[in-house]
């Protein structure tokens, strides 16, 4: 799917406005479904378990989810753009 890069730019100009921690959480409970936010959550979470250097394994057992979720969240960590990275040491 083709997305236009003015309506990415907007978005990624939205996502970077919120000031607190209750902004964003008002912005995302507007712009994302409940599932959606729950994935990202996990996501989210997945990444910080590995980066502090827990197994991809014992991070599926703890968060109840497929291996398959970790490797992906892994390969991101590892060979993204550095975003997870960037704000892991924030």
């Amino acid at each position: 799917m083709k997305i236009p890069k003015q309506h990415l730019q907007d978005l990624y100009e939205l996502l970077a406005s919120p000031k607190t921690a209750a902004d964003a959480e008002l912005l995302l409970e507007d712009l994302l479904t409940p599932q959606e936010r729950a994935k990202l959550a996990e996501r989210w979470q997945l990444v910080k378990l590995l980066a502090a250097g827990m197994t991809q394994r014992k991070v599926a057992q703890k968060l109840k989810i497929s291996i398959s979720k970790v490797t992906r969240g892994s390969r991101q960590l590892q060979f993204g753009t550095g975003g997870f990275k960037k704000h892991l040491k924030q």
